[in-house]
């Protein structure tokens, strides 16, 4: 409920929005002052990580697709012989367990201490460090900065940081950049490009590229079955979810042709055994639960055996605009490990 409140007053059109994010501007101009100057004494305090180093995140709080972009980056710097570990401040304890889903075998060490974390990965034999979310936490310097932006949260307004608006930071950040990707679930590659346009202008000729987040393969928790995200269409679900953005997943599931019922909580939810019960009686009145990868690895630990089937979709990410200068990032980052 608390989120719900949240969006409605960053995302809200109606005067009782406009007229909270009025009230919220003198603690939105609070916000940008210490951020910009513990950000900075962060930055003069650095100390290079031994090895090539990759940033994964963003200028919003939540539901850009930060997780499994950075869990992409990790795949792409494996497939150039390089043995890369996932570095994370451990915010929920969903974001570990679903890289280790995603790359398995990989290290992923949660630490609010990054450069402690990377002397301990580097010390197990890590060639290369990925930081998810790290774009505003610059104690430790990078080799490459990548920001995500979500097409589908973009709004045609101005930017509001904190608490008056989802933004951390202002769009003249991206400047620090070495990459924007745009990304997109239920938004539209037009709506992405739009997005992108405006991005360009803000960032001064930081290369930008437009990656889609698709719903990958259903896997059933239980069993390991899979199947196709087609066996959607004309089913009855349940959509269960504790994510960043659940409107882009629910909609990217009656786009599948799924008829969707929404149990939606809030992103990083710690579901508890009175929640999977409630799950479990209104699982009933659908054909299939199905849930993202986030929300699975907690839940399949609480979900009885009697049951409806748990399934869950992670996201799969491909590249639509600007390939070249994602392959010429990761490029130099293997470089840089000779």
């Amino acid at each position: 409920m608390r989120e719900a409140i949240v969006r409605a007053v960053w995302y809200g059109e109606g005067f009782v929005a406009i007229a909270a994010r009025a009230l919220l501007t003198p603690l939105e101009w609070a916000y940008g002052a210490a951020s910009f100057a513990v950000a900075s004494q962060r930055a003069r305090r650095a100390t290079r990580a031994a090895v090539p180093t990759i940033s994964v995140g963003n200028l919003t709080v939540g539901g850009t697709g930060k997780t499994p972009l950075a869990a992409w980056f990790v795949a792409q710097l494996q497939s150039r012989g390089l043995a890369p570990a996932v570095l994370m401040r451990g915010y929920g304890d969903d974001e570990p367990l679903v890289h280790e889903r995603l790359n398995p075998g990989v290290p992923v060490l949660a630490d609010p201490d990054r450069r402690r974390a990377a002397e301990r990965a580097t010390a197990s034999g890590a060639t290369a460090l990925v930081l998810d979310d790290a774009f505003q936490h610059r104690q430790m310097p990078r080799d490459e900065d990548v920001v995500l932006v979500s097409a589908d949260l973009w709004m045609n307004a101005p930017v509001r940081l904190l608490p008056a608006g989802p933004f951390r930071e202002p769009l003249a950040a991206l400047r620090r950049a070495s990459l924007i990707v745009v990304t997109r679930k239920a938004a539209s590659a037009a709506r992405a490009d739009e997005v992108a346009g405006i991005l360009a202008r803000a960032a001064s000729g930081v290369p930008i590229a437009v990656a889609s987040l698709a719903l990958g393969q259903l896997n059933n928790w239980r069993t390991g079955a899979v199947e196709s995200t087609a066996a959607l269409a004309g089913q009855r679900i349940l959509a269960v979810s504790g994510i960043g953005a659940p409107d882009a997943f629910l909609a990217q599931l009656a786009a599948a042709g799924a008829s969707v019922e929404a149990a939606t909580f809030e992103d990083h939810h710690a579901y508890t055994a009175a929640d999977v019960s409630e799950i479990v009686g209104r699982a009933g009145r659908s054909g299939r639960v199905v849930c993202t990868l986030k929300d699975a690895v907690k839940l399949g630990a609480l979900w009885p055996a009697n049951a409806p089937e748990l399934w869950y979709l992670s996201q799969v990410v491909h590249i639509e605009r600007g390939e070249a200068a994602v392959n010429e990032l990761l490029d130099r980052l293997a470089s840089r490990s000779h």
